[in-house]
């Protein structure tokens, strides 16, 4: 009875608040004050401190690169550009973000600014690769649209002196055959002077024939005889030969200098022989084409 008395005592004595306080908390504050709050609530629990509650820490959120590999074609072309113009990369300018060049120049570019090497990029890093781009004092020029730089045009001079090496090559190479063939020709002109008109040089040159004869009737005499090659190569049926052969005629006092063209293909004896004025060009040019000369002398 004495203990009901004191209870409905203390009562009396609390906040008003404390009237809405069921009888068992009443009788809790009575015994231990501490553990009650002025507003009639209990004190907060040990370990959880005296102030605000504090609100539980969310995880990290992870790197967002999808942002800028979903970005558009002429975003991720301009990623690329930047790249180039800081020196790391040399590919296409395609847009891949993903390729194997591409990966490597966006770590390399990482690396160099001491963040982590991922070969990808956030949306902030992206932003921070152009930006760095635009100050780079140069800007390099994709190749691909670099004009090329033709090469140097040869002067009319050089082209001249590169034709004469190859001709001189060339006949340098055929010169021993041609003299030798010549140099047959002559031995079988001067027999055939020497005989007065006989022998394999008139049979295989009839116009050489009658040209002698014709001089031997006007009373002329052949003296010099000196070739001088026109011609020398591969013809369709054999080695192919034309020279000039110089004649000096002596009637009396006077001397002549007459010309004939021989042409011939190397044989024993000779094929498809001819004999021509030195003025019939077109003549001795038809021959040659008529045997498919080509020529290894001009």
């Amino acid at each position: 009875m004495r203990r009901v008395l004191l209870i409905l005592g203390f009562a009396v004595l609390l906040p008003a608040t404390a009237l809405g306080q069921s009888a068992g908390e009443v009788e809790r504050c009575f015994q231990n004050p501490a553990a009650c709050s002025s507003s009639g609530a209990a004190a907060p629990g040990p370990g959880t401190g005296g102030g605000a509650p504090v609100a539980a820490a969310r995880p990290a959120q992870p790197p967002d690169y999808a942002t800028v590999l979903q970005s558009p074609e002429a975003d991720r072309k301009r990623l690329q550009e930047s790249l180039r113009t800081l020196d790391r990369y040399n590919g296409p300018i395609d847009g891949n973000l993903q390729s194997e060049a591409a990966v490597k120049a966006i770590g390399d570019w990482q690396k160099g600014r001491g963040t982590a090497v991922v070969g990808k990029l956030t949306p902030a890093e992206a932003q921070q690769l152009n930006a760095e781009a635009a100050r780079a004092p140069i800007r390099r020029i994709e190749p691909s649209t670099q004009a090329a730089t033709p090469p140097p045009t040869p002067s009319n001079a050089d082209a001249l002196k590169a034709l004469r090496d190859r001709l001189a090559e060339r006949r340098k190479a055929a010169e021993p055959k041609a003299d030798a063939a010549a140099q047959s020709l002559i031995r079988d002109l001067k027999a055939y002077v020497a005989a007065g008109g006989k022998g394999a040089a008139g049979e295989q040159f009839t116009t050489f024939a009658k040209w002698y004869a014709d001089n031997k009737a006007a009373g002329r005499t052949v003296g010099e005889i000196a070739p001088a090659i026109d011609d020398y190569g591969d013809a369709k049926s054999g080695a192919a030969a034309t020279a000039e052969i110089r004649f000096d005629t002596k009637q009396g006092a006077d001397t002549y200098r007459q010309c004939l063209v021989f042409a011939w293909i190397e044989g024993t004896p000779r094929k498809n022989t001819q004999a021509f004025s030195c003025d019939d060009v077109a003549a001795v040019e038809k021959w040659k084409t008529d045997q498919a000369l080509k020529s290894a002398w001009r």
